[in-house]
């Protein structure tokens, strides 16, 4: 387990190697820098980068060393770019032997913190009666905050140590908790929207875990909200975020003074949407003046440019425009949507309508923290859509054209849940004056005996195999399909290192 991140002043630092990643959705593309070098300024801001660097890993000596650390190619590079090179406190390289790279941290848009233990427990359930059976006796635990800190020192971490450098997060009604979470990913580095879970009908929500009211309901919310801004004024790591559970589980006076606090307080929304038909059917009955499930939102000034919506599975096409229209986003979820027999959204219709898309590991619907599986999750359902269609009658092009490549689904790993956060102009790729949030990426190599360099397989060496022949592109894919948080050596948030494994 790694240590806390320093809290002494951030000072230049240069970071070397090759770096990819997926600036883009359209058309979809990996890109490789290669001998590259980028420099990341005291606020951890990247000021400079440049690739095809010469005599990049020119030491002073054969031994690999210089006095200042730096090679001739990285001090060239740095006084090119204005910067002294007295001033940069060190170069860390990555990726130098072609089996290791800078990527994006990833952005989860949608867990929830306090599942944690559930990981992996839903049996033959599906949402609704999952969540009697596991998940609200679980939540209903918080109260206590030392059974709070013990999970939530554990999710943030854990989430971290996969290469999250920003979380999404969803708490549960207590809002001394909720604070606690909050402080939590500010003393951990981890960037965060950290929401207070509000859930006040009778009609839905058990006497055990329920709130008093949705006055009591809005109260709470709000001094998470005031305990976030005292804690982290400028938004600069953690931010606060509306989060009414889903729409039957508020009470339609509950669901006006949430969408009233986002718009008073500039607030972000998070919640869910469509997940389940039983869910959807339920929201039919209990919001029968709506038109739609994403109406009933939109009536109660939810759906806002800032609102995320969690699993968006089974929208009808008027709803999709209505999303698209309020500029609000989704994060698709194709672990627990699988888990609990949902079904698979489909992506490249919302993105085909212009719809904001992320990911998101649902933990404890989804089975893992890890958004990569999230990545893998989303590349294999796409691929089982695509034969869905064809049973309706689908062209092969369309049938084709459901799948999501590894390049679209690691973009929605990055920055496209950065655009869902609102974050797409600071994280989620490599560029001058984004943030440095990255996660430092390494395979190993098959030796000629057949077995891995450094003396056979270990454990923490992971599975992914490098036979020496593959190309960028197919080490990402690799990556992707087979990697898991053994293969993410570093993790940075805003220039500072949060996450390192020997």
């Amino acid at each position: 387990m790694s240590p806390p991140p320093s809290s002494s002043p951030l000072r230049k630092r240069i970071f070397v190697g090759t770096f990819i990643h997926t600036p883009i959705l359209s058309p979809p593309a990996i890109s490789v820098l290669e001998n590259a070098v980028v420099g990341v300024d005291e606020r951890g801001v990247i000021g400079f980068i440049e690739e095809q660097v010469e005599e990049l890993y020119d030491w002073d000596n054969e031994d690999g060393d210089s006095v200042d650390g730096l090679t001739r190619g990285m001090r060239n590079v740095v006084v090119k770019n204005g910067w002294e090179v007295k001033d940069v406190e060190e170069a860390v390289v990555g990726g130098y032997d072609g089996l290791g790279w800078w990527f994006p941290g990833f952005v989860d848009t949608h867990t929830h913190a306090s599942q944690l233990p559930n990981t992996g427990l839903f049996g033959t359930s599906t949402l609704l009666d999952w969540l009697e059976t596991y998940t609200f006796p679980l939540e209903s635990r918080f109260s206590s905050l030392s059974h709070a800190r013990r999970v939530y020192n554990r999710a943030v971490t854990s989430t971290i140590s996969h290469g999250t450098t920003t979380c999404a997060y969803y708490a549960t009604i207590h809002p001394e908790s909720t604070n606690l979470l909050a402080d939590i990913c500010m003393e951990k580095g981890q960037r965060a929207f950290v929401g207070k879970v509000c859930m006040d009908c009778k009609d839905t929500c058990p006497d055990y875990y329920r709130e008093e009211s949705a006055e009591a309901s809005l109260e709470s919310a709000k001094a998470v909200v005031r305990h976030i801004r005292r804690k982290d004024p400028k938004g600069e790591l953690v931010h606060p975020i509306v989060t009414p559970r889903f729409a039957p589980s508020c009470t339609k006076v509950s669901l006006a003074a949430l969408g009233q606090l986002a718009e008073d307080e500039s607030l972000p929304i998070q919640t869910h949407i469509a997940e389940n038909q039983g869910e959807i059917a339920l929201v039919k009955q209990m919001f029968p003046e709506c038109d739609s499930y994403a109406g009933v939102y939109d009536s109660f000034q939810l759906l806002t440019p800032h609102t995320v919506l969690a699993h968006a599975v089974h929208l009808h096409e008027a709803e999709v425009k209505l999303i698209k229209d309020r500029g609000s986003a989704v994060s698709h979820c194709p672990l627990s949507n699988t888990s609990l027999g949902s079904g698979i959204c489909p992506v490249r219709k919302l993105l085909d309508h212009g719809v904001k898309v992320g990911l998101g590991t649902d933990v404890s619907g989804g089975g893992s923290c890890s958004l990569l599986t999230a990545a893998r999750e989303a590349s294999g359902v796409s691929r089982l859509l695509g034969n869905f269609e064809e049973l309706k009658g689908a062209s092969a092009r369309d049938m084709e054209r459901m799948k999501l490549s590894v390049a679209e689904c690691l973009y929605l790993a990055t920055k496209g849940g950065a655009a869902c956060m609102g974050l797409e102009k600071k994280v989620g790729a490599f560029e001058v004056g984004m943030e440095w949030d990255a996660q430092l990426v390494r395979l190993e190599r098959v030796s000629e005996d057949g077995d891995e360099d450094g003396g056979g397989e270990k454990a923490d060496e992971g599975i992914v195999q490098c036979w020496g022949n593959e190309s960028w592109e197919e080490k990402v894919a690799k990556w992707m399909y087979c990697g898991d948080d053994r293969n993410t050596r570093k993790v940075y948030v805003k220039g500072r290192l949060v996450h390192e494994r020997s």
